[in-house]
């Protein structure tokens, strides 16, 4: 990795995400090899945020690579309850990790707080700005799935606006042959920066409110949650999230090799029948986030020590 920290997926060039899902499949196929590389690091946790998936997969990584965590814990018994600022927040706790992995609700407080500390900084959800290492199990998981990156349409449906996941699967992608394609209701579409993003990378913005309109072409369905949180009418909610679900039905007129993926959790916009199909690839996209962060955590740790790759 050219990087001392991972704030953005905006950093990862084609190379970066070749480098980190090559080392997480050799990683995959055999953890023995990596199993006390990192015997003496730790790795510092700070979620602002509740988190099962992401936090859980960092604490395994490093623990497979040998090494161990030390958690903040929650902000209620934490000095943040107490006043204390992000930034002296970090430059204590990195006294203590040979690297941080930060959530937090507000939009570029990873880019804020990576500027005052020396040991590598992973950004695991920034507000609705980005996700970087969710992008990265994303693609592992479509190019296993659908034997690698190249050449591919992919839709991505649900909450455009709000959805972090989306914004930084969107960025990435324009570094393969990729066709996009983003299907929301006109209230939830991609905000104008991350259009902007993407036409600066030569993407074609497609934009779509009907599935249906573009299903048979998709080789990827990556589906997100509609946040209901996000509608001050909820009968406004109810109108729309019905639009947005997928069933058996709904899969009909797909290609037999669609791959259907999702950051998780979900509510109700992907059925339970859909579990058992071959189309179902988000449980495996979940287990995934571990050889990805520990391919990601090798990495970062081992350039931070200065060894040689």
């Amino acid at each position: 990795m050219r990087h001392e920290h991972l704030v953005t997926a905006k950093q990862l060039s084609r190379e970066d995400v070749e480098t980190v899902l090559d080392r997480a499949a050799e990683i995959a196929a055999n953890p023995a090899a990596v199993r006390e590389r990192h015997a003496d690091k730790l790795l510092g946790l700070l979620f602002f945020e509740p988190s099962t998936r992401t936090k859980m997969s960092f604490e395994t990584a490093i623990k497979r690579l040998g090494g161990d965590i030390v958690d903040m814990g929650s902000v209620e018994s934490s000095s943040v309850k107490k006043g204390e600022s992000l930034a002296d927040t970090v430059r204590v706790i990195e006294g203590y990790a040979d690297a941080l992995v930060l959530r937090h609700p507000r939009q570029g407080s990873a880019q804020m707080a990576s500027e005052f500390v020396d040991v590598p900084l992973v950004n695991a959800g920034d507000g609705a700005g980005h996700h970087p290492t969710q992008t990265l199990l994303d693609l592992y998981t479509m190019r296993e799935a659908a034997d690698g990156l190249d050449d591919l349409t992919v839709g991505i449906m649900g909450d455009l606006k709000y959805g972090r996941t989306v914004h930084s699967l969107a960025n990435v992608l324009t570094n393969f042959d990729v066709r996009q394609h983003f299907i929301s209701p006109e209230s939830l579409k991609l905000p104008r920066s991350v259009r902007y993003d993407l036409h600066e990378a030569g993407a074609k913005v497609r934009e779509h409110t009907d599935l249906k309109t573009i299903l048979p072409e998709l080789d990827v369905l990556y589906v997100t949650r509609i946040q209901r949180e996000r509608f001050p009418d909820e009968n406004e909610y109810h109108a729309i999230a019905g639009e947005y679900q997928i069933d058996a039905d709904t899969l009909e007129d797909a290609d037999d090799e669609l791959v259907v993926m999702h950051p998780l959790p979900r509510v109700d916009e992907i059925e339970p029948e859909i579990d058992d199909t071959e189309h179902a690839h988000y449980f495996e996209q979940a287990h995934n986030g571990v050889p990805v962060r520990m391919a990601l955590l090798d990495l970062l740790l081992t350039n931070e020590r200065g060894d040689e790759e």
